[in-house]
């Protein structure tokens, strides 16, 4: 039986010569943009979009701008020969993977900077990180002309984001939010999990549990006292620094209100030796 095959393009003109065939045809195109090292929450994406859009294109890039000189950027896991075999599995149309010169060719001056939704949180940690990620997703939009893009509900505060850079900016493209998925002990799945070593996977499950105590505090009306117990448990197995424990407004990310009767969102980002991990419920 042969292995399936998927067709890859690197070069914008190839992209959109494809794209422009699909569209020619009424096909409604699904983008899933990704910087890789693919796992289950990536395909579950992928399936996402083939729900809505007969084609679908997943982009692979690990975008620098979205890296601080003290992150991982060199380090960040790349297995794309593995990426192509699973997504030509899922029966996805297209891999989208330029490089950075094709990305951010030279003379490259443009950068979006949102505020808004992208403001604390991440962006008390990571100043850089939104624009870096605002920046390169409004080019894919557009590079692919893509009428829906799948973004997982693990990495929340860029959902957010991405929803109001596209609010925003008039984007004519449909964000589908994916649940995320996780570990069969609750760990959300995240390409930076592989970094772990095995005594400190059994421990990163306990952002999840304490994230759950959290939201069920909040639903009772006295999450404040279950915060500072949350942030006593990650530190007893070993989290630090604790970048973030909260509830927020599940729409807004500013503080939430119990009576207002909006959603919230229990939000949490700690580092388990050199790992920073995140993960987040509803309330």
């Amino acid at each position: 039986m042969s292995t399936p095959r998927i067709e890859v393009v690197s070069e914008i003109e190839d992209l959109r010569r494809h794209v422009g065939r699909w569209k020619a045809a009424g096909d409604k195109v699904g983008l899933v943009p990704t910087m890789g090292a693919l796992h289950p929450g990536h395909l579950s994406l992928v399936k996402l979009a083939q729900s809505r859009a007969r084609r679908t294109i997943t982009s692979i890039f690990v975008n620098p701008t979205q890296f601080a000189p003290t992150e991982d950027f060199d380090k960040y896991p790349r297995t794309f020969e593995d990426d192509c075999a699973q997504l030509a599995a899922a029966g996805c149309d297209m891999v989208w993977a330029p490089t950075a010169r094709v990305m951010y060719p030279d003379g490259f001056a443009t950068r979006v900077q949102p505020t808004g939704a992208a403001d604390g949180l991440e962006t008390d940690f990571r100043p850089h990180f939104f624009g870096g990620v605002a920046t390169v997703c409004s080019k894919l939009f557009l590079q692919t002309s893509a009428d829906f893009a799948a973004f997982g509900e693990k990495d929340y505060q860029q959902l957010c984001v991405i929803r109001q850079i596209v609010r925003d900016l008039d984007i004519p493209i449909e964000i589908l939010p994916g649940e995320t998925v996780r570990e069969p002990d609750g760990l959300a799945m995240s390409s930076r999990n592989r970094y772990l070593e095995t005594e400190q996977r059994q421990r990163a499950v306990t952002i999840h549990d304490v994230i759950q105590r959290v939201a069920s505090a909040a639903r009772a009306g006295g999450h404040e006292h279950a915060i500072a117990d949350g942030i006593a448990a990650l530190g007893a197995v070993g989290f630090t620094p604790i970048d973030y424990l909260v509830v927020r407004d599940a729409e807004t990310l500013k503080e939430w209100d119990r009576k207002s009767g909006r959603p919230g969102r229990v939000l949490a980002a700690a580092w388990l030796g050199k790992t920073r991990l995140i993960d987040n419920v509803a309330v």
